[in-house]
């Protein structure tokens, strides 16, 4: 099926690895030029060398919202257009709530919820303003849908991030800007390193799996493709779950 990403751009955050790096591999693969944003500029370069010169990277921290909202300024200029956003980019420290202190919360917000809501709002300024369609897709978690123990400040802000996903989609639809959520379970990327380092751990989380298995971040990447093409056109407000089966069963 052709997608008709052919010469569509995307911003893509969180891009320098894992499901960031899969989706904006998977994006310019379809034909798509891609705003590659993230911390580390040495992954970001490796990723952008691979890509032919479709992908343009840009160190940018989740944490300076100046600098979120001004990725959509950065793919109009370097390559005429915007037509998707990825907000990717998160954090998920792990520790017991009664003894977490405030500031922890604090920072898991500020990139997991306020940074999406800054680019999000940033480009469908843009999409409205050109009078052009455009696709937002949030990359939440299972813990979106489900709490879970440990990841308190985590759970609290993929779950808010889904909620803002669902009114941005009901505002938004008369613009033609479809905002909608993907929520990955577990996958094998670096975020995963430790239970994969541990076979013990490693079989315990398998266990949860009725698929027992991890997901390979190859298998995100054309779930994104999808939902950033026309051939989606209405759907919108969605949340696509996909890992392997675990929360069907929780």
């Amino acid at each position: 099926m052709d997608l008709q990403l052919e010469g569509t751009v995307a911003i893509v955050t969180g891009a320098s690895r894992g499901l960031g790096a899969s989706a904006a591999e998977a994006l310019v693969a379809e034909g798509a030029r891609v705003v590659a944003a993230a911390r580390s500029q040495e992954a970001l370069d490796d990723l952008a060398g691979r890509s032919g010169g479709r992908i343009h990277p840009v160190r940018c921290d989740m944490h300076d919202p100046d600098a979120v909202a001004g990725l959509v300024g950065v793919a109009v200029d370097r390559f005429g257009r915007l037509d998707c956003v990825v907000n990717n980019a998160g954090i998920a420290p792990a520790g017991t709530f009664l003894d977490q202190d405030p500031a922890v919360l604090s920072d898991v917000v500020a990139v997991n919820v306020l940074a999406p809501a800054i680019l999000s709002q940033a480009a469908g300024r843009h999409f409205v303003a050109a009078e052009v369609p455009g696709s937002i897709i949030n990359v939440g978690s299972t813990s979106s849908l489900k709490g879970k123990p440990l990841l308190a400040a985590y759970s609290a802000s993929k779950g808010a991030l889904a909620r803002l996903t669902e009114a941005l989609a009901a505002e938004w639809a008369r613009y033609d800007i479809r905002v909608n959520m993907i929520a990955p379970g577990a996958f094998a990327t670096e975020a995963q390193a430790r239970v994969l380092a541990d076979e013990k751990m490693l079989a315990a989380r398998l266990r949860k799996i009725p698929m027992r298995r991890m997901g390979d971040p190859g298998e995100l990447g054309p779930l994104v493709c999808y939902l950033a093409s026309p051939r989606s056109a209405f759907v919108t407000g969605s949340c696509f779950v996909i890992d392997g089966g675990e929360v069907s069963k929780l």
